[in-house]
């Protein structure tokens, strides 16, 4: 049985055997759920360390070790699967697989497999592509549709989960440009969120990154859909690289025609209120910003693209489902997450680690909670990155009321000779503005925090790298302080 064909496998009984080596990885976890649901016989491998989704794997059933050794590949596995972390040269369990002759797919194709057995969709952007997709969910549950989906990190609606499974005719799943990943997918529906400079350890150029953007979207097959984001012109310049009559493009956004133009946005009481051109009524969120409002039209541009080809149009019934369903949004894990509230201080998280992604972060927070003195801890991700944006990311944190940056959370995928650190970008910023600190180690700061807050104050852990602990570390310091 070839792998297209075994994925798509349907039956009674044990369905066909798949290893999964990383099986802890927020995406591997979520398509071996996918898998694991389908009937399929799902066993796996990782390392010891803890991570959130060792609950769900416990939930589900699935059997797995914490180690990798070439003894726990299944002779009889019908197919491996593994993480993009790991290669033949750097873990012995897929070069034991290779050498046992067993198929073999890396996550990105196994989840481009996977999608070819359904009408998919395809979340893709440098920015809020894991936002969009909880979100999208989210409205394709209130509008009733059978669909799966599968986000990028957790979200509170999904049962702390990256996936929600409502039927079996639609996919919707955030798709990575890292490496081209996505050019696996078999999108009929692809939103483009947003398109700049990142990743510069592969995307050397800006025209580099865009090329590959472009050619996802010429993965779009006659009459495909492509939903982008009017408001950024990155996304604007792949639509328009694209065949206007071989596929639909469909604009969303403040500056956007046609149907899912933002035609008003407010902050009030903390909810987001705003009004899209084809929906009737206010929509209100829960979660602050305008990139956010953004994300909120382009999940409902897709919605309303399935709820036409599912039954022609909406029904009130329908609407209704979609607008209580993006009220109760709640975001999703390093999403702009609220941790809690103790000694009156808002402890929030958020995984932005691109300056356009820090700036409209924190322009949506000043929105939102507008009495609030906002505290920032930012670890930047990546030397190349910060040395590639170093001025961006310097202006970037203007919002903020005080700033802690910390040293550089590196990747093990990046070879970096230069000289650029954490107080590269400590100085930098120092000489824009006032208020600005430096701690080596994240936890490093826990004392000089302690001395810079203030009742009222917001707290955000912000980047990719494990600058969040400290944010928990306070969070617990005051929740013990309070009275019982």
């Amino acid at each position: 049985m070839n792998v297209e064909k075994l994925l798509s496998w349907k039956g009674a009984g044990p369905g066909p055997l798949i290893y999964f080596i990383g099986i802890k990885g927020t995406g591997m976890c979520a398509l071996a759920e996918l898998l694991h649901n389908s009937g399929f016989s799902i066993s796996g491998s990782d390392r010891d360390e803890v991570f959130y989704t060792d609950g769900i794997l416990k939930e589900l059933g699935i059997p797995y070790v914490e180690s990798f050794a070439p003894e726990h590949v299944p002779a009889k596995a019908d197919l491996v699967i593994y993480s993009a972390a790991y290669s033949a040269e750097t873990n012995s369990e897929i070069a034991e697989a290779k050498k046992q002759g067993l198929p073999v797919l890396k996550y990105t194709d196994a989840l481009g497999v996977y999608s070819a057995g359904f009408d998919s969709a395809g979340i893709a952007g440098v920015h809020g592509k894991t936002t969009t997709t909880a979100m999208a969910g989210t409205l394709i549950r209130g509008a009733g549709l059978p669909a799966r989906i599968l986000a990028g990190s957790a979200v509170a609606g999904f049962g702390g989960r990256s996936t929600l499974i409502l039927g079996d005719k639609y996919f919707v799943a955030e798709t990575c440009e890292y490496r081209r990943h996505f050019l696996s997918f078999h999108p009929h529906r692809i939103i483009l969120t947003s398109v700049e400079s990142d990743h510069q350890d592969y995307y050397p150029t800006y025209e580099s990154i865009r090329d590959a953007f472009i050619e996802y979207a010429k993965l779009l097959p006659v009459n495909g859909e492509l939903i982008y984001c009017a408001d950024d012109p990155g996304a604007c310049e792949v639509a328009n690289s694209i065949n206007k009559g071989r596929v639909k493009l469909i604009p969303y956004g403040f500056t956007a025609s046609g149907n899912f133009k933002i035609v008003s946005y407010k902050a009030e009481a903390e909810r987001s209120v705003m009004r899209i051109a084809a929906f009737p009524g206010e929509l209100r969120l829960r979660v602050p910003g305008r990139h956010c409002a953004l994300d909120a039209a382009a999940a409902l541009a897709l919605t309303d693209s399935l709820v036409r080809a599912e039954s022609g149009s909406w029904t009130a019934e329908a609407q209704e489902g979609v607008r209580k369903a993006l009220e109760d949004f709640r975001g999703s894990r390093r999403r702009s997450e609220v941790i809690g509230e103790a000694g009156g201080i808002l402890f929030m998280d958020d995984y932005g680690h691109h300056p356009t992604a820090i700036k409209t972060t924190l322009e949506g927070l000043r929105e939102f909670y507008p009495r609030r003195r906002l505290v920032l801890s930012f670890m930047s991700h990546t030397y190349t990155r910060t040395a590639a944006l170093l001025d961006e990311f310097a202006a970037s944190l203007e919002k903020a009321d005080l700033v802690v940056l910390h040293k550089i959370y590196g990747s093990a995928r990046e070879a970096y000779q230069g000289g650029v650190n954490g107080k590269t970008l400590y100085e930098k910023t120092k000489a824009l503005r006032k208020g600005v600190y430096y701690e080596e180690e994240p936890l490093g700061a826990v004392e000089l925090l302690k001395g810079l807050l203030k009742p009222g104050d917001l707290l955000l852990t912000m980047g990719a790298g494990d600058n969040w602990k400290l944010g928990k570390a306070l969070f617990d310091h005051y929740s013990q302080e309070a009275p019982r």
